[in-house]
């Protein structure tokens, strides 16, 4: 979906910005580095600055976190403001879970909870849009880990569907693209939210730690 430059002269880093001091950016960050890009890891939530321009960058990715896109904290409201960069620099941006939600805030639109404060943890199924059967094949289930999800701004084309949360997939323009899902997760990574994740097992549609990893 991201169209970066194949040329090795031309591989520039992708930036990558996480939430936490021991987030990975799992299979996204694999096949970035297996296609030669080197990645720029910054965690604002830290302190580490983000840049004014990403002209000395591919692109950027923005992954997903145990904080709310509405938050008041300086640093979200900054990541939100932020993602005007790529934007504006029609530079290729990948928002993954709280990075789409941030995108859709940064667009004018909003995040909340579904009715009944219903999450999405465990697999799901995903329903392609007739947009998205266009772009490219889309799996039948999804990895999600969230308690919010994101409307539709003006100039937002939905690529992807689902049940408790309709919108899944999105695309702003040519180069900007956000997934409420974890495209990125690798099994170690499920092993670790499902041991961390436990006291969220019994909120509203969550799937319990065994089905997470079956469905695997």
């Amino acid at each position: 979906m991201l169209m970066l430059p194949t040329n090795r002269s031309e591989k520039l880093p992708v930036l990558i910005v996480l939430h936490q001091e021991r987030s990975s950016p799992g299979r996204v960050g694999q096949m970035l580095v297996e296609k030669g890009f080197p990645l720029d890891i910054r965690r604002p939530v830290l302190g580490d600055p983000l840049p004014q321009t990403l002209a000395s960058h591919s692109g950027a990715v923005i992954f997903g976190g145990p904080m709310s896109a509405n938050d008041p904290e300086p640093y979200v409201k900054a990541e939100i403001d932020w993602i005007n960069v790529p934007l504006k620099e029609n530079k290729p941006y990948l928002g993954i879970c709280l990075g789409a939600q941030m995108m859709v805030r940064t667009l004018g639109g909003k995040v909340a909870a579904a009715r009944g404060e219903m999450t999405e943890i465990g697999w799901y199924p995903l329903r392609p849009t007739e947009h998205g059967r266009l772009l490219m094949h889309w799996p039948q289930m999804v990895y999600h880990f969230h308690r919010e999800g994101f409307d539709t701004p003006r100039g937002v084309k939905l690529l992807a569907e689902g049940d408790a949360y309709p919108n899944q997939a999105i695309r702003y323009g040519e180069n900007a693209w956000g997934v409420q899902f974890h495209a990125e997760l690798t099994r170690a990574m499920m092993h670790r939210w499902v041991v961390h994740g436990e006291s969220r097992f019994t909120m509203p549609n969550a799937q319990k730690g065994h089905a997470h990893l079956e469905g695997a």
